[in-house]
């Protein structure tokens, strides 16, 4: 562990100190150190691996600017990002030729900004310069780290709207084989999006990047619930999703509603749907989720694959690691799945 490590200082909230003399050094550390300033002295030899841990000011003496010190200065400035520009205050002897020191390190580190002392000085005054010039470097940080996070954003979002794009596609091009008509196409393909968008607000709704599975269950299935709800039972313990785990279970629960309003459960006004989940804890806990339906006309399986059954049948064994069991009894559509939490929600929590 070295110095700064030892001292517990960070990055751009503290003082290196540069001075030829160890008594001189360390007497202005120890006066920055009893008024809550964090700082350390280095010697010429530590120089650039110090300033390589980021300091918020640097204070050198005169007597310290030696053409190398001037030059390890000049390395680490030129080195430096856009957003900083370290302080570095400069202490002056009362015989020192301050105006050929000023000239000679303005053309030396043109990127930083100087501030001269000449000694004695007043420890009040000298505190109070340094204090300011943290600030300077604290506010620095500051957009340092707004740049990097917008940078971070903007990224995230190239990626997020690219996947989002994907998965419009694909519906659309699966939506289209399956269709017989351009209203049907229309209408399958924009109940299809309302779904991804429901997800997604959901997740947004949340303020994170992981959703309740019940409010993606209400949120999609919002539509076909009756005022007292007595259509469609909902029943489970909390459980966080993914972003990616919601939006396919969102799609998957879309499709089984979509169906049993055309077909099923939810074709007549006796129907009932039942949508359930429960988890099986033990050494790593299995997520079990059942759709039923009673009530619909009589239930007979379909001569060919739909889209939503190919979808569901891709999109949740790649999700569960298992495919799901579709059911078409006589007396209504059973649907089960089941797999390891810890491919549906981060870190396995519940919620």
């Amino acid at each position: 562990m070295n110095d700064v490590e030892r001292k517990g200082l960070g990055t751009l909230d503290w003082v290196l100190i540069l001075a030829p003399y160890r008594k001189d050094a360390g007497y202005t550390a120890s006066l920055l150190q009893e008024r809550g300033l964090r700082a350390l002295a280095a010697s010429p030899e530590d120089l650039e691996g110090l300033l390589a841990l980021s300091p918020g000011v640097l204070v050198v003496t005169h007597e310290a600017l030696n053409p190398q010190a001037i030059a390890t200065v000049e390395s680490f400035l030129q080195a430096q990002p856009n957003w900083s520009e370290i302080p570095i205050v400069v202490l002056l002897d009362r015989a020192a030729q301050q105006s050929r020191i000023q000239a000679a390190l303005s053309a030396a580190w043109p990127r930083s900004r100087q501030i001269y002392y000449q000694r004695p000085v007043a420890a009040l005054e000298l505190i109070s310069g340094i204090q300011s010039a943290l600030l300077t470097r604290i506010r620095q940080r500051d957009v340092r780290d707004y740049l990097e996070r917008e940078t971070e954003l903007r990224l995230e979002l190239n990626h997020r709207v690219k996947n989002i794009l994907a998965t419009v596609i694909s519906i659309f091009d699966m939506t289209r084989r399956g269709a017989i008509s351009a209203e049907g196409l229309a209408e399958d393909f924009k109940g299809r999006l309302r779904a991804l968008a429901d997800v997604h607000s959901a997740v947004f709704a949340a303020g994170g990047e992981t959703v309740a599975l019940t409010d993606v269950a209400k949120s999609v299935l919002a539509p076909y619930l009756s005022k007292e709800q007595t259509a469609i039972t909902i029943e489970g313990p909390e459980v966080l999703l993914s972003r990616d785990a919601g939006t396919t279970l969102a799609l998957s629960l879309h499709e089984l509603a979509t169906n049993a309003i055309k077909y099923g459960g939810l074709s007549r006004p006796e129907g009932r749907i039942r949508l359930e989940w429960n988890i099986e804890s033990s050494s790593e806990p299995v997520l079990t989720l059942r759709w039923t339906e009673t009530g619909g006309p009589t239930v007979v399986e379909p001569s060919r694959v739909g889209y939503g059954t190919r979808y569901m049948r891709a999109a949740l064994t790649s999700l569960f690691g298992q495919a799901p069991d579709l059911d078409f009894a006589p007396e209504g559509l059973h649907f089960s799945i089941r797999g390891l939490l810890s491919g549906l929600a981060p870190d396995d929590r519940l919620g």
